[in-house]
């Protein structure tokens, strides 16, 4: 049986208008700022009216580690949204903004899929509301400032070697990741060496998703570190004077974006950091500003649990006083039989053992989830390929470790398919049985925070660090830095640092490369291996598919 592309099923969506979608949750056609018919900001005068409100449940989505069979994180996402409202609940869903680099590149976009999509998806998977590249501007802007006051005179006596503010493009462009700019003689300053992360990596996208609001965002930007003195004491964003001028621009986008799945139910896309070097988790503005509409929330977090989910509870959880009610974690009969060893041209054939002997890497996630006092739910993500004797032999394992897995059937389905889901998570969310609690307290010193997340939720044996990076790390608590979160930044595949190595392993280590200072955005960035942020296009791109038809539709998105 042939099945309709993502974008085929996305043009034939009928949508309604924003206002009504809006409606849905109280939001009256003047609080909300159309781009056209189907999408729409909504106004920080009607987020403000609103805070005196009770929050809803907040029910947050992750997922085993990534695997090239592919686990459907966002499309559970978007068909968990839809069975809640299908069964009755007043439920909005929460989810990053997507990149077009990827979208050119390899990965595709982030919009759902099957018929549990977001719509209208091309226009995310594209330029949507602006806010990405108002996010390029106003980093590009502190660039230049930056690169202007050394021009003139360097009152602020800058190590021009010790720049650590890059340039960003929201492009997957390997031939920018390291340059030398300002050649060419006295006129275009002084030579020294840069380079370009993707937008997605920018300290500014964090600050973005993490400020409460517009006096929070300029207070956050200000206290960016963007370069260093002689000395080696910090140069600050605001010293430069580019907060101002960066809020002014980043103002609309600070505002969330509404708009609607296929089932005509409310969606808030808003922002959307790197999940390595940054949180991965849609905006604290989105998410919180839902809470407020909605009974049900359904967000999610980048890559697997052992680094989306991690970072959502430790860091933005931490940061927005949110607390999930419940946890839902996506797996895959063909992600477990790879994670047993099955090559992907192989998992179309049934394969029990494989099954089981995958398994463990979805133990370890529930495992890894309930150490933070919430309770977990496995969704079953239903590929057509799977047998009967591989789903139960998925379900059989999750209750030998205490939790239950629900198949979902929401790609073929949509919320017909994910109302038993929907039904099993609001149960368990309306119970009132989550008490979580963040893995480590502020007060822990910053490698100790590491050691923690490296032992109890890679279960590595040691984390390796040379002296300067640990004297680096006492020097920033002794600069009043230390009650900040760590944000690993390692491989998404695996829990340990080796790509390679898939299942649930033990008795490795976590070697520390380096650690960065996000002041503004408030976390320790903890590099472990080789963490690209700036990516390159595949040998074949998917831009090379990309084409608008002879009616003038875009073909080739997914």
């Amino acid at each position: 049986m042939a099945y309709k592309t993502d974008i085929e099923i996305a043009r034939e969506a009928s949508k309604l208008p924003i206002q009504e979608i809006g409606a849905k949750l109280g939001i009256g056609t003047d609080d909300l700022l159309p781009f056209g018919h189907d999408k729409a900001k909504v106004s920080q005068s009607f987020i403000d009216s609103v805070q005196d409100r009770k929050n809803g449940k907040l029910v947050l989505v992750t997922a085993i580690n990534p695997t090239p069979a592919g686990e459907g994180k966002t499309t559970t996402t978007v068909g968990l949204g839809d069975g809640l409202n299908r069964i009755g609940k007043n439920a909005c869903v929460c989810i990053r903004e997507a990149s077009l680099g990827p979208n050119f590149g390899m990965k595709g976009g982030a919009a759902g899929g099957g018929y549990a999509q977001i719509v209208p998806m091309e226009d995310m998977n594209l330029h949507f509301t602006g806010d990405f590249h108002a996010i390029t501007s106003a980093h590009s802007l502190l660039s230049a400032m930056i690169d202007n006051h050394i021009y003139w005179g360097n009152d602020l006596e800058i190590d021009v070697r010790r720049v650590v503010w890059r340039r960003v493009v929201d492009m997957n462009d390997r031939a920018l990741r390291q340059i030398t700019a300002s050649l060419g003689g006295v006129a275009n300053g002084f030579p020294r060496e840069a380079g370009f992360d993707i937008t997605v990596a920018s300290e500014v996208m964090a600050i973005l998703c993490l400020a409460r609001n517009l006096t929070d965002l300029q207070e956050r930007l200000g206290n960016m570190i963007v370069a260093y003195r002689r000395d080696r004491t910090p140069v600050y964003c605001r010293d430069i004077k580019a907060d101002g001028a960066m809020t002014v621009l980043l103002k609309d986008a600070m505002q969330p974006n509404l708009v609607q799945t296929l089932e005509n139910n409310p969606a808030f896309v808003h922002g959307g950091p790197f999940a390595n070097i940054a949180h991965g988790c849609n905006s604290v503005m989105a998410t919180t500003t839902a809470l407020k509409l909605a009974d049900f929330v359904v967000t999610e977090a980048g890559f697997g649990a052992d680094l989306g989910a991690e970072k959502f509870l430790n860091i933005k959880c931490r940061k927005a006083g949110l607390a999930p009610d419940c946890v839902v974690l996506v797996a895959t009969v063909r992600a477990m039989k790879m994670n047993g060893g099955i090559a992907k041209a192989d998992l179309g054939a049934e394969n029990v053992d494989a099954v089981k002997a995958g398994c463990p890497n979805l133990g370890r996630h529930i495992s890894n989830l309930k150490g933070f006092g919430v309770p977990v739910v496995v969704a079953i993500n239903h590929f057509v390929t799977d047998t009967d004797a591989e789903v139960q032999a998925v379900k059989d394992y999750v209750a030998a470790q205490g939790s239950e897995a629900i198949v979902s059937q929401h790609w073929e389905f949509g919320s017909k398919g994910s109302e038993a889901l929907a039904t099993r998570v609001a149960q368990i969310a309306e119970s009132g049985a989550s008490q979580f609690a963040p893995l480590y307290p502020d007060e822990m010193p910053l490698f100790e925070k590491i050691e923690t997340i490296a032992k109890r939720i890679y279960r590595a044996d040691e984390v390796l660090a040379d002296k300067k990076i640990r004297d680096q790390l006492r020097l920033w608590e002794e600069q009043g830095y230390g009650d900040l979160p760590v944000c690993m930044a390692k491989t998404q595949y695996s829990f340990s640092t080796d790509p390679n190595l898939r299942g649930a392993p033990t008795g490795h280590s976590v070697p520390v490369r380096e650690v960065r200072l996000s002041a503004g955005a408030g976390f320790v960035v903890v590099v472990c291996g080789e963490i690209m942020t700036m990516p390159g296009l595949p040998r074949v791109p998917s831009a090379e598919n990309i084409h608008l038809n002879e009616a003038g539709q875009i073909e080739g998105l997914f």
